[in-house]
């Protein structure tokens, strides 16, 4: 896997959103059309999009379908989404639906067993989301008992397309990705990593480049201006 750089959006109320450390109250609004936004990643040049229904992760379902069927409908960029996927149906219903990748969080730390199973079958990213590095589920509000560590551990040798890790004390912070949380889930999965949570500048980008990781995910950082998207992605194309 070549490194990648995914621009993300937040899907909240069908609006384009980011939190601060996970709280669903400290939602800010960017954008009340999702699918332009979409639209001008497109245009910058990202070939991925980092796509979360946040509504779906509290609700345990998809709730945002309608514009996730646009975002889909109107732009040729390959997504993965997460956000509330806990079954074979929902994630059938999606790659269905044209969606390349579909993200498992919640399931992944509740049931490893059906998470490997769903991997064997489909294009599978395991989200490891963690707080003082426990996983977080359920939307972030519930703290599991499970360390993201030993968590990713079990993964190794999975067929998965790639695993998402958020220290959810950086996100939204613009304060710096945990470098060293990233690699520890590397180095414990042996998977592609893509590093997410606090990004907060280009030249953080470059020493990501520099690492083992896979990627990461340019959140808040290009919403408030701290990264120039395009920029990065013509030095990445």
């Amino acid at each position: 896997m070549s490194f990648e750089i995914i621009p993300a959006i937040d899907l909240k109320n069908g609006e384009v959103v980011r939190l601060t450390r996970g709280v669903m109250d400290s939602a800010k609004m960017y954008d009340t059309n999702p699918v332009a936004v979409a639209q001008r990643f497109e245009e910058m040049g990202a070939r991925w999009l980092h796509l979360i229904d946040l509504d779906g992760a509290i609700a345990g379902k998809p709730v945002n379908l309608e514009v996730i069927t646009q975002i889909r409908k109107q732009t040729n960029l390959q997504i993965e989404l997460g956000g509330g996927i806990r079954n074979e149906d929902g994630i059938k219903r999606y790659l269905e639906l044209g969606i390349n990748r579909v993200i498992l969080g919640s399931v992944a730390m509740r049931d490893p067993l059906f998470t490997i199973s769903m991997a064997e079958k489909y294009p599978i990213v395991v989200g490891i989301d963690a707080k003082d590095g426990f996983v977080s589920v359920s939307g972030w509000v519930e703290q599991g008992k499970m360390q993201a560590v030993e968590l990713a551990a079990l993964f190794k040798g999975i067929p998965l397309a790639a695993i998402i890790c958020t220290d959810i004390g950086q996100d939204g912070t613009l304060g710096g990705i945990n470098f060293a949380f990233s690699e520890e889930i590397a180095a414990a999965s042996g998977h592609a990593v893509l590093a997410s949570g606090g990004l907060a500048s280009e030249e953080e980008i470059e020493k990501l480049r520099q690492s083992k990781l896979g990627g990461v995910i340019v959140g808040k950082a290009f919403y408030e201006g701290r990264v120039n998207l395009e920029r990065v992605l013509q030095k990445l194309n």
